[in-house]
């Protein structure tokens, strides 16, 4: 499994998911740096981390949408290669075209660090087999603009095709769209591609994967990866 890390002015996070990447699921890990114009031979995998690309100016991840590596990036998702998108990854998926929707401000303005309950929302995903369906599991957030926006056709096809993979839920497990941390359009943490192979999301799986660190409920994310790339 060999997995590239997109490295932009301001990301803060290609370190974290390296070690993830490596600490997880054994992968061969390049960081790559935005102005490259092509993915390192036989990549597998693209992880966009998280951080303030090009300091969040204009809108976040708009400019970095715009970078060169990005060519390279639509190509390998148009082949069906599998690139996941964190916290300013997501944001610049969006921004890119290659997710629906926009991440805004939070809800009353505020900057979100903290922990969040998520619910899987299907596990027939690349991103989320090793994990049960409907289980509900604890990653880290740590942003001022994470709240998903779409218009009404938009999150209705979304909702209808199945490609809203988490969900932030309260403490017993249950979804309530007025108590989301940042005010996301049906409490959406993360959003898959129609094709399933690209997937964005606002929290960090990359941050609990270490028992020496506290919880691992990210593990799952990353072993689900691994997993389907061994087998293709």
């Amino acid at each position: 499994m060999k997995s590239a890390v997109l490295v932009f002015p301001g990301s803060n996070r290609e370190g974290d998911a390296k070690h993830a990447l490596e600490k997880v699921s054994g992968s061969r890990v390049s960081l790559v740096w935005h102005a490259e114009t092509e993915l390192p031979t036989g990549t597998d995998l693209v992880v966009l981390p998280g951080g303030f690309s090009y300091g969040d100016y204009l809108r976040c991840g708009a400019i970095a949408a715009r970078a060169s590596i990005m060519d390279a990036v639509r190509a390998h998702a148009a082949r069906g290669g599998l690139v996941l998108g964190i916290c300013n990854g997501f944001q610049i998926l969006c921004e890119s075209g290659l997710l629906p929707g926009v991440l805004v401000r939070n809800a009353r303005l505020r900057f979100v660090c903290r922990e969040a309950l998520l619910k899987v929302e299907r596990t027939d995903t690349p991103f989320t087999r090793k994990y049960a369906k409907g289980a509900v599991v604890r990653y880290p957030v740590a942003h001022g603009e994470g709240n998903y926006a779409a218009d009404a056709e938009t999150l209705k096809r979304l909702e209808g095709d199945g490609r809203v993979i988490f969900r932030y839920v309260t403490a017993d497990g249950r979804r309530d769209d007025t108590q989301v941390l940042n005010g996301a359009a049906n409490s959406i943490a993360g959003i898959a591609s129609e094709k399933l192979n690209v997937l964005g999301l606002m929290p960090h799986p990359e941050n609990h994967v270490d028992p020496l660190l506290g919880p691992t409920d990210g593990r799952g994310l990353f072993e689900s990866i691994a997993g389907v790339l061994e087998k293709a």
